[in-house]
């Protein structure tokens, strides 16, 4: 059996449950605030980074992992014996994967294996879990890899932004979209599409988002999934994230949800008020 060491980042926003659970590495974004760095989940936590833009009114921004965070990393197991998979976050929405690959050349005698998630937050973390669960069975770096590549784009990810500010700062939306979502009370709903957050449909309201979610799940081919576990995420607005849930109760019957807190890394770009969910398309 193989020694595979299997390593995420915090743009997965998985879950201290499932990186104890298969011993993952786990590695920090670094998020700025007023001129001072922290270690995502480190150094600063979710729930800390959510009180500050609320009540201290702050636009945090982050960095992506360096070249030498990934070098450490993929040299330590190496030296260890063991072959690495590293799931990276969408190539097409942040260079932290580009870091990898440098890293990993630079690396010597080690199998390590890139894989673009094509996707961003959960979708990705449900793709390492996958892969800890293969390797946990016993399957090969190979075999592992190519089931990964093979499921990448079965993952949906939506979610609904609060803040239209944050979407405009990021270039998401127009400065005038912004401007007349908020006197509106528009909110966004979203879908992560080729590895890009896709507006691809609005609230209007907090009160109609977890209904307008689901339409849109049933729209992609959402339908039963009572067969597994749904990730819920979302920031700090608790009442949203009963609503959804109750909503993905009543008309998909998952076999269980799971409710995750979504990181510094999304956060930065979504603002406060997020919510969505994660799972695999039905077949």
């Amino acid at each position: 059996m193989e020694d595979i060491k299997i390593v995420c980042d915090s743009l997965s926003d998985i879950t201290q449950e499932y990186i104890d659970k298969y011993d993952l590495e786990f590695i920090p974004l670094n998020v700025m605030i007023e001129g001072e760095e922290y270690k995502d989940r480190v150094t600063l936590s979710s729930e800390e980074f959510y009180r500050r833009i609320r009540e201290d009114k702050i636009m945090p921004k982050t960095s992506q992992i360096t070249y030498a965070d990934f070098y450490n990393v993929f040299d330590k197991y190496t030296k260890e014996g063991k072959k690495i998979i590293y799931i990276s976050a969408a190539a097409s929405a942040t260079g932290t994967m580009q870091s990898a690959m440098l890293a990993r050349n630079e690396v010597e005698g080690g199998d390590i294996r890139i894989i673009d998630s094509n996707t961003l937050c959960y979708g990705i973390a449900l793709l390492v879990i996958r892969a800890a669960e293969l390797r946990e069975e016993g399957k090969s770096l190979d075999e592992i890899v190519e089931e990964i590549e093979r499921i990448k784009d079965d993952v949906y990810v939506t979610f609904s932004c609060d803040d239209l500010e944050y979407l405009k700062r990021g270039g998401r939306i127009s400065g005038t979209k912004a401007m007349i979502g908020t006197v509106l009370n528009i909110k966004p709903l979203c879908i992560i599409k080729d590895g890009i957050v896709d507006n691809v449909a609005n609230a209007r309201g907090k009160r109609n988002v977890a209904t307008k979610l689901v339409e849109i799940a049933k729209e992609n081919g959402i339908r039963d999934l009572s067969d597994q576990t749904v990730f819920l995420g979302y920031t700090d607005d608790l009442k949203e994230r009963e609503r959804l849930e109750q909503k993905l109760i009543e008309e998909f019957n998952p076999k269980e949800i799971k409710c995750f807190l979504i990181g510094c890394g999304i956060g930065t770009h979504g603002g406060p008020g997020i919510t969505g969910f994660i799972c695999y398309k039905n077949k």
